[in-house]
């Protein structure tokens, strides 16, 4: 079996080279000044305030993950796709069965309250604030109830 990797050495020698020439250019028409801003944290527009090490809930982690899963799973039905004709009915069956244990996994998922991203007491205290059409209507800690309430000068003052 003779394989030439012509292409490929060409192709991997371009790639690196290009990356050299950008970080090369860059580094030549780059801006050389540096400010006291310059190595300060700036995200969004908005200043950092506290530590960088917070501690985030176990659902973001949890939902983290169970993209990452499914996400993964795409991928082989990516492939699977690209070789239907080889795969035949077969494959068809093979993929079948492996959307069918998606679909009960993701089933089981759900059902458990994996998927839910609000405790118990989160959701009790929602029902009790969910006004008509589900929306929430709250000022200053307490439930509004009516449009007139609402109506209440933002800044505290009387009229």
């Amino acid at each position: 079996m003779n394989i030439d990797l012509f292409p490929l050495i060409v192709y991997g020698a371009i790639a690196v080279a290009i990356i050299v020439a950008f970080v090369i250019v860059s580094a030549l028409l780059g801006e050389k000044r540096k400010y006291h801003a310059s190595h300060e944290v700036y995200e969004s527009g908005v200043l950092p305030q506290g530590s960088p090490q917070i501690k985030l809930n176990v659902p973001f982690y949890l939902t983290a993950i169970l993209f990452i899963i499914f996400d993964l799973e795409a991928v082989f039905l990516f492939a699977w796709a690209i070789s239907i004709r080889e795969a035949g009915w077969v494959g068809f069956i093979e993929v079948f069965i492996f959307i069918a244990i998606l679909v009960a996994g993701l089933i089981y998922l759900w059902r458990s309250g994996a998927l839910e991203w609000r405790t118990e007491r989160q959701r009790e205290d929602l029902k009790k604030v969910k006004g008509a059409g589900g929306v929430v209507n709250i000022r200053n800690g307490r439930r509004i109830e009516s449009i007139e309430e609402s109506e209440e000068p933002a800044h505290g003052g009387h009229h």
